[in-house]
């Protein structure tokens, strides 16, 4: 796939005067937005020494807010609309003791910023599907309260128990007809056998295209002997896998990914919530840190990074004007100024002008 139209001038040193650098639409392909703290005032944030930790804080900081999950999530998404993000995934928690709230909460802020920006929502059950009882009867519910994908988290390392958290996921898919986007933090052969599993299962479930796997940190570690039986394994079902070069955590690495055939989207993950002090909801922000955690020295490379973040979140979520390389006409694009797609993922400006559809997006 060819990159998205970009502008140079003669000389790094001196200002294009060929106008703009046009640049598709940016995606963010995995965030969270009910939660986080954007909009309100500084929040202290709580250690955590293992996976198991940091969700028992997140609970405890979603029951203290004051401000409504329609409020800071509107925030936030409002703020990365004026940043360029045309379309995102969100995922969303439900359990037994939230009910519906987060998912009628993000729907309601997303309402607002239509038809500017799509959200698509992922019911999530950050706090068990099985070890949390009556949870799958709150994400059946959610498939039509708002919600739009099956998600699912760790099912080795938070279930315990692998058949029977994909037997919940994809039977709640089977019977809503809904794609499916799964959380798997675990890591090395564990984390690489249940990402084999997902893939077996999607081939025989006929849903090749339609299943993400996010973070996927299992594969980012060169050293395990099935990694690449594994990636193959992955582009065989036609599985998206998301990454987040958030913090410490392992980052994806588009290239070698690419070898394998294996379809890369870019996202934001938690932004100032009780997870991470950081981020900023920019996608052009989120390009930088991809490239800089990645290495990326060349035009190609930084150009990669922009695409992760753009073209190819749009044809993971399946957003026809945002799944394709712009023209200077595109009616949906955005402009920014400096010289190359490469100089704007290295200096991270704000683009100067957003439009969808023929129409410039409000509030810029």
């Amino acid at each position: 796939m060819s990159a998205p139209v970009t502008t140079h001038s003669p000389r790094a040193d001196q200002p294009s005067d060929h106008g703009p650098v046009v640049a598709a639409g940016l995606v963010d392909a995995h965030i969270h937005p009910d939660k986080s703290s954007w909009g309100g005032a500084w929040m202290s944030r709580a250690a955590a020494a293992d996976l198991s930790e940091f969700i028992a804080n997140d609970l405890a900081t979603q029951r203290g807010y004051t401000r409504s999950v329609e409020e800071r999530a509107h925030a936030l998404l409002q703020s990365a609309l004026a940043s360029g993000t045309l379309a995102m995934r969100a995922h969303v928690d439900v359990s037994s003791e939230l009910g519906l709230r987060n998912v009628e909460g993000v729907r309601a802020a997303a309402d607002r910023l239509a038809p500017w920006l799509t959200v698509q929502i992922v019911a999530f059950p950050q706090f068990g599907l099985l070890t949390n009882p009556g949870t799958e009867a709150v994400m059946a519910a959610a498939l039509g309260a708002g919600a739009d994908l099956v998600g699912g988290i760790d099912p080795l390392g938070l279930e315990g128990d692998v058949a029977g958290h994909l037997d919940a996921v994809f039977g709640l898919a089977a019977r809503s007809g809904r794609d499916i986007d799964l959380h798997l933090h675990d890591g090395g052969e564990p984390g690489l056998a249940q990402i084999r599993e997902i893939a077996e299962r999607t081939l025989a479930a006929g849903m090749q295209g339609r299943v993400t796997v996010s973070h996927a940190f299992a594969l980012a570690d060169a050293s395990e002997p099935r990694l690449g039986e594994t990636l193959d394994r992955i582009a065989e079902a036609g599985i998206w896998v998301t990454t987040c070069a958030l913090g410490d955590d392992p980052v994806l690495d588009p290239g070698l990914l690419d070898r394998h055939g294996v379809q890369l989207a870019l996202g934001s993950d938690g932004v100032r919530d009780s997870w991470t002090p950081f981020g900023t909801g920019s996608m052009v922000d989120r390009a930088h840190l991809l490239a800089y955690r990645t290495g990326a020295m060349t035009d190609a490379e930084l150009e990669r990074c922009y695409r992760a973040a753009s073209i190819d979140g749009g044809r993971l979520l399946g957003i026809p004007e945002i799944s394709l390389p712009v023209q200077r006409d595109s009616p949906t694009r955005l402009e920014f100024p400096g010289e190359s797609l490469a100089q704007i993922v290295v200096d991270r400006p704000a683009p100067a002008a957003a439009l969808r559809d023929g129409r410039p997006v409000p509030g810029r």
